[in-house]
């Protein structure tokens, strides 16, 4: 079970959400494979925000995530050209 989740908020417009979907497809495999605490990993789009929830066995795993060269050098890279604004970047402990 998740003790913690990080969820990323993105303004994505239009056509703009089909290549973000593939990114996130890309990715979710590596992340589940090769991402130390890494449980899960979902896409929920609405029409004005695009939420990447994250779950992990402890916050710690999550915040190694974000320093990893999958997020920085891979996810974050292939994500720019649909990205509207600056993300919002959240990890949330599980209670």
């Amino acid at each position: 079970m998740a003790t913690a989740y990080l969820v990323i908020t993105l303004t994505i417009v239009g056509m703009d959400l089909a290549g973000a979907a593939a990114v996130y497809c890309l990715y979710k495999h590596p992340f589940l494979e090769t991402i130390k605490g890494a449980l899960s990993k979902e896409l929920l789009y609405h029409i004005d925000d695009v939420l990447l929830l994250h779950g992990f066995e402890c916050v710690e795993d999550a915040q190694e995530y974000l320093m990893s060269n999958l997020f920085k050098k891979n996810v974050v890279t292939s994500l720019k050209p649909y990205i509207k604004g600056k993300p919002n970047i959240k990890i949330y402990s599980v209670s």
